[in-house]
């Protein structure tokens, strides 16, 4: 199956990592887990991560995947979730697992599919990463191979826009690729404000405030 990596981290970050793992054994992992949320696996040539998921780690990713939600009821455009569904691509011996993820642009070319096959379908138009516990695999590298054009990752307090350039290779940004009008500045606050409620609806609520503010009137 693969033999344990050095990097295993138990206590911090509840993960750990195999090593020379074959793509069928990913594969027949991925079955095995299929219905254990809590339970996360990346895969990149030969290397596997086996994560779970800490409480605040879940809460941040939920919570900004309820305002890309607020951004496109807002904007009218069209959304697809996509949840932590598994990305992968055999011929590029990668697989991952986003926090959230979407199909925005996209989201027209997936009507009616309920599995995902990258060799056909698009990829999601924008994934979520929540680095809590620090993945010891490139995760980025592996969004990109597998074409994923925007990655908004959060830190700690940073969040950062991550867009895939023409050369294959992501750059920050200052804006997102799906909603231009959106800076990482702008969605911190809220962010901030979501941590501390017991209850998030208003934050949510005063968001959507400030997204029609930006938008300005509907004509």
């Amino acid at each position: 199956m693969g033999r344990l990596a050095s990097k295993h981290r138990p206590a911090a970050s509840s993960s750990l990592v195999l090593e020379d793992v074959d793509w069928r054994t990913y594969g027949r992992l991925l079955r095995a887990v299929a219905d254990c949320p809590g339970v996360r696996l990346t895969y990149d040539r030969g290397s596997l991560e086996i994560k779970s998921p800490l409480l605040e780690h879940e809460d941040d990713a939920r919570f900004l995947g309820r305002l890309v939600l607020v951004l496109t009821e807002e904007l009218g455009l069209p959304l697809k979730s996509g949840g932590a569904t598994t990305l992968r691509r055999q011929l590029r011996r990668r697989g991952i697992e986003a926090d959230e993820s979407f199909w925005i642009a996209s989201a027209p070319r997936m009507q009616g599919r309920r599995r995902l096959d990258l060799r056909t379908d698009p990829p999601p138009d924008l994934a979520i990463e929540v680095d809590v516990s620090h993945s010891s695999l490139d995760r980025l590298a592996i969004y990109a191979t597998l074409g994923v054009p925007e990655v908004w990752r959060l830190d700690g307090e940073v969040l950062l826009f991550y867009i895939l350039g023409a050369d294959g290779a992501f750059i920050t940004a200052e804006r997102s690729r799906s909603f231009p009008l959106v800076a990482p500045a702008n969605l911190l606050p809220f962010l901030t404000q979501a941590r501390q409620a017991g209850d998030q609806n208003p934050v949510v609520r005063a968001f959507r405030t400030w997204v029609q503010q930006q938008r300005g009137p509907v004509t």
